[in-house]
């Protein structure tokens, strides 16, 4: 393995390609997710409450209903529900 004023030239070029690969294929993979979202609009799903759909199933579903009731406190204290 070269070392250039103690770096491990390799293993550095190794880390450096792989992030560079990695990158490629997160823009490949969030184009194919553009084009998911295309597809739903063209079929009429609302894109944007499709994406807040996708953030409450990520959500635990403790975390989930603490922020629904939270969202509803909120809603009632301005006169909104």
């Amino acid at each position: 393995m070269a070392d250039a004023q103690g770096i491990a030239a390799d293993r550095l070029k190794q880390i450096v390609e792989k992030v560079e690969r990695l990158e490629e294929e997160k823009r490949e993979v969030a184009e194919q997710i553009k084009e998911v979202f295309a597809e739903a609009k063209s079929e009429g799903f609302d894109v944007r409450t499709l994406r807040h759909v996708l953030r409450l199933r990520r959500m635990k579903p403790h975390d989930r209903s603490e922020q629904e009731e939270l969202l509803e406190l909120y809603k009632a204290a301005l006169g909104m529900a």
